[in-house]
């Protein structure tokens, strides 16, 4: 999994050392900004692809695209398998509409209607407290007490809350990874000066297991098959450095080895990873400023850069791909944030494609949470003054969908079962993606 090789999709046939003329990744039509999520007026049924910005006039200089060093968090934790959420959230006061107490609220996504449930306690959370949903529908939640940090799994009892408390981790900062593919075990990160501790701070046999100190400051957090067994961490040495991704083999005893390297002094993120095709999106700086790239797991071609998701005025992260396309990683769809002046909005794009889908997303839409259907179904969990927990389903633009009949047509509002009142590069020398060890190799300082 090694990449020491990038390729701007501008160049044809890589390695004749010809380039040619970048292909136009802009659709006719007048300039118009997306409207932002949250503020827009139109209803969650209107998908209509909005038109995307035309690019500069010749001898035009154009500042690079902005960009993210740190993948936004999005409010609402998806499972692994898109079954559960949870975030934290906060009723309103019905006479001055001003915010009362946080609480966490779980919600129910893989039946007929999405539904919430409240998990409120006795006391208010803080806004700094973390919350992951587990497939058996409990919510696991981080809280900070002066100097630990405190593990409790809730659950719904009747008309009350339900608390187990796991314990505790005494540690300066401590962060949540994505929920496990497992479904019951949770993982963090405790960042010091040196070293990065890995927990497994539920599913263990009793309380929070500190598993391994790694060495550099690790973050980010991916997940590279569907049995929580390999992860994915972004590491900084500990005497400054590069930012090169590493894979933690937790059947190993969690051995780190390296993941991904596309130029030696480069930083190279791993943003998402699909194991059923091997997709993988990568941010490197590697092209000379930080592009958002591609690559395929096990796979002889170098790392690409699309034009399409340089956007010269707003930043683009991945936060879904579609699963389910077994050997065929340009045919998932990607589905994008897009953080912008106007605000924030959706993007699809699809490697085969070549092209970026700028969508409207509904008013309230959870920005950055979302999943596919195997089909090519985008659904964006959204919640506003009308509706307390809804999903809009988006269909693929026609060059996206593989067969007829693939997705609804348009965008369908979900309705609601509440649960309580409303609330030009540089080229080095290839080095296949395919011959990175996942074993027998450590990473070192």
């Amino acid at each position: 999994m090694t990449a020491c090789a990038i390729e701007d999709e501008a160049a044809e046939a890589a390695g004749t050392g010809e380039t040619a003329e970048p292909e136009s990744d802009e659709p006719d039509g007048a300039e118009k900004a997306p409207e932002p999520a949250g503020d827009s007026a139109e209803p969650a049924e209107s998908s209509g692809e909005l038109p995307e910005p035309l690019g500069p006039a010749p001898g035009e200089t154009v500042l690079p695209a902005l960009v993210l060093t740190a993948t936004p968090r999005p409010t609402l934790t998806l499972t692994a398998d898109g079954a559960y959420a949870a975030r934290l959230t906060a009723g309103r006061d019905a006479a001055t509409g001003t915010e009362t107490a946080r609480y966490a609220e779980r919600w129910t996504l893989d039946g007929p209607e999405p539904y919430a449930v409240p998990l409120p306690l006795d006391q208010p959370e803080e806004a700094g407290s973390q919350v992951l949903p587990l497939a058996d529908g409990r919510v696991l939640i981080r809280r900070r007490v002066a100097d630990h940090h405190t593990f409790s799994l809730l659950y719904p009892t009747g008309p009350g809350t339900g608390e187990h408390p796991l314990g505790a981790v005494g540690c300066a900062e401590l962060t949540l990874l994505p929920p496990s593919p497992d479904g019951f075990s949770a993982y963090a990160l405790s960042t010091g000066a040196y070293s990065t501790g890995l927990w497994r701070v539920a599913g263990g046999a009793s309380g929070p297991e500190h598993l391994t100190d790694l060495p550099g400051r690790c973050s980010g957090g991916v997940w590279l098959d569907r049995a929580g067994r390999l992860l994915a961490l972004d590491r900084e040495p500990a005497g400054g450095g590069p930012v090169k991704a590493v894979a933690v083999d937790l059947g190993r005893d969690a051995e780190m080895t390296p993941l991904l390297q596309i130029a030696p002094d480069s930083n190279d993120r791993l943003l998402l990873a699909d194991p059923d095709s091997g997709l993988l999106l990568i941010r490197s700086d590697a092209p000379g400023h930080d592009r958002l790239g591609w690559g395929v797991l096990g796979s002889c071609l170098p790392v690409r850069f699309p034009e399409c998701l340089r956007l010269p005025d707003a930043a683009v992260t991945p936060f879904a791909v579609q699963p389910g396309q077994m050997l065929m990683p340009e045919s998932c769809a990607v589905a994008l944030r897009i953080d912008g002046a106007a605000g924030t909005w959706a993007g699809v794009w699809r490697p085969s494609g070549r092209r970026l889908h700028q969508l409207a997303a509904p008013e309230g839409w959870l920005a950055g949470s979302g999943s596919w259907s195997r089909d090519g179904v985008l659904g964006l969990p959204y919640a506003n003054g009308d509706t307390a927990c809804a999903v809009a389903y988006l269909t693929a633009p026609s060059d996206l969908e593989q067969s007829a009949g693939a997705a609804p047509a348009g965008c369908a509002e979900s309705g609601m079962q509440p649960s309580a009142a409303v609330t030009p590069p540089p080229v080095c020398r290839p080095v296949p993606l395919g011959q990175a060890p996942l074993m027998g190799r450590t990473a070192s300082d």
